[in-house]
């Protein structure tokens, strides 16, 4: 399969003003004319689609790259290559984007934009508040974003975005790696596992399908869920505590050799998508309904690897909800929503659940680690609309933070929440 396939997703009567987000978007690009070298950093005005500046130029713009932690500068990179079945190591001049980047996420918080090149297992990030002319970059290279064989295209990362809790997340093209990164000063790379196909999915619909479902890139909403558009137009809802890829369906509209390799959210909740391959320019669609539409007029001289920016899905719904707390536009699963678990911390080997006006019915208490691994599991039946359910953990499970998950008897999410165990 050709690399560029698989490179890199009226509620209320009266009006409200929500948080405006920060709309700066940034494109991995090549050098234009038909290149396809997306080792180029440039800002694209989400709306028209058009470049309006360039942030960094491969062989042209100076740069500073230095490692995360010791802050010495970089000079070479060791990369592997495979020619009929011989390996060979090549050492090349280090830079930013030295072997192309086809997954990038921006952080509005810190103001950093962060990527990854390919056959390279460092996470990298521009300083976009330095000040000065010359763009200042950083690789951690003491805890690796990938430490599996990059030869492989599997273990190539593709997908990657801020999400609603701040932290980075990262997938790989055969969805076997979740990756979790901090975003402040202290950076943790934390492999959360492999994702996992939803048993709703139509039969041979895989997260892990090569031809399918590899490649593009993702976007994150305001509940704490990640949307995968893969490069064959795919779209699959990601639930970061379960692991579980749900599919949602295909993307209508786009022209047959249009690859889907970046996507970010726009100020109307528009997906707006970038093509690795094509110089068609972008593309709009709404999760609703997955049609797309050419936005017109948008740069044709560029095709982008990835579009990064600080928007969530759903924010103003999200804004409106928590502004004037309006039930009928709550999330079918909301998350960290108002404290259900008391007390907490846990002290005494023990808390209690807060069910209050579910319907009556079974429901499963699961507790994982924040890596989702499994640590206990009850049943509870509700009869009442209020009521409490005591879980009983005893000593068993050592001191830190967990989450408690609630399902229902048809395995639809209720709530998610963090605790302390003391």
């Amino acid at each position: 399969m050709n690399i560029k396939t698989l490179l890199s997703t009226s509620f209320i009567a009266f009006s409200f003003s929500a948080a405006a987000q920060n709309a700066v978007t940034y494109a991995i690009t090549g050098d234009g004319a038909g290149n396809f070298s997306w080792s180029n950093i440039r800002k694209v005005d989400i709306g028209t689609g058009k470049i309006t500046a360039n942030v960094f130029e491969r062989d042209k713009t100076p740069f500073v790259l230095a490692d995360a932690a010791t802050k010495a500068p970089s000079t070479t990179q060791t990369l592997k290559f495979e020619n009929n079945g011989a390996t060979s190591l090549v050492q090349l001049k280090d830079a930013p984007t030295v072997t192309m980047v086809a997954a990038a996420a921006y952080d509005k918080k810190h103001d950093k934009l962060f990527f990854t090149p390919m056959r390279i297992g460092e996470l990298r990030w521009l300083d976009l508040s330095a000040k000065g002319t010359t763009p200042t970059f950083y690789a951690e290279k003491a805890q690796l974003l990938n430490k599996a064989d990059l030869m492989d295209e599997a273990n190539h990362i593709t997908r990657m975005d801020i999400a609603a809790d701040g932290n980075g997340y990262a997938i790989t093209n055969d969805g076997n790696h979740l990756i979790r990164f901090t975003t402040g000063k202290k950076t943790i790379v934390t492999d959360l596992g492999n994702l996992i196909d939803d048993e709703k999915n139509p039969a041979g619909v895989s997260i892990h399908n090569r031809c399918t479902s590899w490649g593009g890139d993702m976007v994150a909403d305001a509940y704490g869920k990640l949307y995968v558009i893969s490069a064959n137009h795919m779209v699959f809802k990601v639930d970061v505590d379960s692991r579980i890829a749900s599919y949602i369906g295909a993307i209508t509209g786009l022209p047959a050799t249009y690859t889907t390799n970046g996507a970010a959210v726009d100020d109307d909740d528009n997906i707006i998508v970038s093509s690795a391959n094509s110089f068609e320019g972008f593309f709009k669609f709404k999760m609703a309904d997955l049609a797309a539409t050419k936005i017109e007029g948008s740069d044709n001289t560029f095709s982008a690897s990835d579009l990064a920016n600080g928007n969530l899905l759903y924010q103003k719904e999200a804004d409106a909800k928590k502004t004037f707390d309006v039930p009928s536009i709550a999330p079918a699963a909301p998350i960290n929503t108002d404290a259900r678990i008391f007390p907490n911390p846990v002290t005494a080997g023990e808390f209690r659940i807060l069910f209050d006006g579910q319907k009556a019915g079974k429901y499963h208490v699961a507790i994982t680690d924040l890596s989702g691994r499994a640590i206990m599991a009850k049943d509870v039946t509700i009869t009442v609309k209020l009521q409490n359910e005591t879980v009983r953990i005893g000593n068993t499970i050592a001191k830190g933070m967990y989450l408690v998950k609630v399902t229902d008897d048809t395995n639809q999410l209720v709530f998610t929440e963090r605790i302390v165990v003391q």
